[in-house]
């Protein structure tokens, strides 16, 4: 998008262009919404799980090998034909994905999953109300900082400072994803613009990935879970939403995503024993409540417009 203001709206994955409509016409892409956002956390839970065989950096490398590699493959995007000004986009979008992996993976690798979601959540809400002139989303602002002030309980003092910054780096990149993600959308047919960036994405953290891991990248079992992370926090998500989008609201959508990280809770539990107390689970709902609330705010205003996002950013 060329300025804020035409990003004061929620963003979507995909970058498709649903009709608008009524949640009751979304029944069945709210199923596959749903489902594909079950999908993304737990593969971010699956990719904890790998870190001890490859570290942060390379479960991210083999995430993002993997995706780019089956995305080029289906979308097999043009490469001539393209300016310097396209090319400059879909590169900044590449690095902002990489980034915002890169940043995400190190901070569930120290702090829990559903925590880490919460906070980078505050990247897109905080872009969506910064965008939005109404006074309305100070409200929301200041309940999802009311929500990150009991994560923290009073100043992060239970959870890893390091973590907890960078989970809120991944949310700064996340915004920066949706501002470039909505640029490329513009200049590249398709997904050709997603395929390409995720290629760049993955070019930028290969070198990173292969310091770290190295020779373990390459291993049988690691690969393969690698390629699991890959299918689940991307390539299922993505064609989940693709097939939702074409008939679901484009309001009803981002309502969806706030819920990622009450799911993204859930999957540390399920998957990594990564219990709750009450007092996270109520920060958690109170910045799910503020994304809703800044969603319903702009909504009723006007009809949004889409903007590709990121699985979780993820």
């Amino acid at each position: 998008m060329s300025s804020a203001s035409e990003a004061a709206v929620t963003p979507t994955r995909a970058g498709a262009n649903p009709p608008t409509g009524r949640w009751g016409r979304g029944a069945g892409p709210v199923g596959l919404v749903l489902a594909g956002g079950i999908s993304v956390q737990f593969g971010g839970a699956l990719a904890v799980s790998l870190m001890p065989r490859a570290g942060a950096l390379g479960v991210v490398t083999l995430r993002l090998v993997a995706a780019a590699v089956v995305l080029l493959v289906v979308c097999r995007p043009r490469l001539r034909g393209h300016s310097r000004a396209d090319w400059g986009t879909v590169v900044a979008f590449g690095v902002a994905m990489g980034a915002m992996n890169a940043l995400f993976y190190e901070a569930v690798a120290r702090i829990p999953l559903g925590p880490a979601v919460t906070l980078e959540v505050l990247g897109p809400l905080a872009l969506s109300v910064l965008a939005s002139r109404r006074a309305v989303n100070a409200l929301w602002a200041g309940l999802a900082l009311v929500g990150v002030f009991l994560l923290g309980g009073g100043g992060f003092g239970y959870l890893d400072p390091v973590g907890v910054g960078f989970a809120l780096g991944a949310g700064a990149m996340w915004a920066t994803y949706i501002l470039f993600s909505a640029r490329t959308g513009r200049r590249f047919p398709q997904a050709d613009g997603l395929a390409l960036a995720m290629a760049v994405a993955a070019l930028l953290i290969l070198p990173l990935g292969i310091a770290e891991a190295g020779a373990r990248l390459v291993n049988p079992v690691t690969a393969g879970l690698g390629a699991a992370v890959a299918l689940l926090s991307s390539v299922l998500p993505y064609t989940l939403e693709l097939l939702a989008l074409r008939r679901l609201p484009a309001s009803t959508f981002a309502i969806l995503m706030s819920l990622e990280p009450a799911i993204a809770a859930t999957a540390g539990f399920l998957v990594l024993g990564q219990a709750l107390s009450p007092t996270e689970a109520a920060a958690i709902a109170l910045v799910i409540a503020a994304s809703i609330g800044a969603i319903r705010t702009q909504t009723g205003r006007r009809e949004m417009r889409e903007i590709p996002m990121p699985v979780e950013g993820q």
